[in-house]
């Protein structure tokens, strides 16, 4: 009984993970950027006086703080790795990567953008006008504001199922 009841909790969190959303937010306005596995975790991208970026990253109640730009002593390893042997790069095939880029839905998209030039500008404006008719919400502004908000949320099954060829 108790076997049942641990492969029963089992399934469900392979389904759980398999269903699970994961979501990449960009957004220049807010200065929001972050990759977020519902319910389990988060990576986020954080401005710091110091170290210039750092990457906040939430398991479950825990962070944990890395910073990307910091030097490593790593001489040695370098020479070790020097004497690996160069493993070939899987090439991924044009089919696979379309549907895999297929299967992500773009849940929000705003573009508003000013070049700096106005001539530019007003070439812009038609083209956005039918992207706008189509797709997203792009707009073309005079007055010095760029923003950029883009949320693309996937599944790990559909990842899954775009390679597989389902």
């Amino acid at each position: 009984m108790l076997l049942i009841g641990f492969l029963a909790l089992f399934l469900l969190l392979v389904v759980y993970l398999l269903l699970v959303p994961i979501i990449l937010v960009i957004n220049t306005n807010s200065n929001e950027y972050y990759l977020q596995i519902k319910g389990l975790a988060k990576a986020s991208v954080e401005s710091d006086v110091k170290k210039v970026i750092k990457i906040k990253l939430k398991l479950f109640f825990f962070n944990y703080y890395f910073y990307p730009l910091m030097y490593k002593a790593s001489g040695e390893k370098k020479k070790l790795e020097n004497n690996k042997k160069k493993k070939r790069k899987r090439n991924i095939e044009f089919k696979t990567m379309l549907r895999l880029l297929k299967s992500f839905k773009v849940q929000k998209l705003l573009v508003d953008i000013d070049t700096g030039d106005c001539i530019l500008n007003a070439k812009l404006y038609p083209i956005f006008g039918f992207l706008n008719y189509h797709v997203g919400n792009f707009k073309v502004n005079f007055e010095g504001r760029n923003q950029l908000v883009f949320q693309i949320q996937n599944r790990p099954l559909n990842i899954i199922k775009s390679f597989i060829n389902i």
